[in-house]
């Protein structure tokens, strides 16, 4: 929830980025600048974020997955990312497996919030990242994985879960964390792409 018109980044805010991203003054400094002329009210609503999305995949259907990736880093829940949600959005879809981007990951895919994930919950992530591969791509993957349900039932089955079985966010990471296939099947590595699309068109 942002409302900070100040051209410059406090100095607060800016040791807080610091300590919680691996950022420099000056990328944090430049991108601050960028994101006041692109939103001068302070923050980046649903929508603006769903065409961000759109404008870099037009053959695609991104609207869902923008929503889930959206929705996972509103850390406040009032529907705009503040300056702060969007460089920790940043950080978190950039490259690595921390303990931190996986607990954003279980946060994308714990829909409801409850705390722990359903099959149903990984579905739902899922079929909005199979909206995001092209048709052409989709026909290039495994066979046990080239459908939403078959990716949903391979990444259950690397959990050990029942059908109606819940994973909490425990189990979640230490499963990544054990399993290089599981973190493959879960994610979707284009926000980062996109990110650094921005980017380049903002300087």
């Amino acid at each position: 929830m942002g409302n900070n018109k100040s051209s410059a980044l406090s100095k607060e805010l800016l040791a807080d980025l610091k300590s919680n991203t691996t950022y420099t003054d000056k990328q944090l400094c430049a991108w601050y600048q960028s994101f006041q002329k692109e939103c001068p009210s302070g923050c980046i609503s649903r929508e603006q974020f769903e065409s961000i999305y759109a404008r870099f995949f037009p053959d695609a259907n991104p609207k869902a997955y923008a929503q889930h990736v959206f929705r996972s880093f509103d850390s406040d829940s009032n529907g705009t990312l503040d300056f702060k949600e969007y460089i920790v959005a940043l950080h978190l879809t950039s490259p690595g497996k921390t303990i931190e981007k996986l607990e954003w990951a279980f946060a994308l895919y714990d829909v409801d919030k409850n705390g722990s994930i359903t099959k149903n919950e990984i579905n739902e992530i899922v079929k909005a990242i199979f909206n995001m591969i092209s048709e052409e791509d989709q026909k290039n993957l495994p066979e046990d994985e080239n459908t939403p349900e078959k990716r949903t039932d391979k990444v259950w089955n690397f959990f050990g879960k029942k059908e109606k079985d819940k994973v909490t966010e425990g189990e979640f990471i230490q499963g990544v964390m054990n399993n290089k296939n599981i973190l493959r099947l879960i994610q979707f590595d284009e926000p980062q792409k996109i990110q650094n699309r921005i980017k380049q068109k903002k300087h």
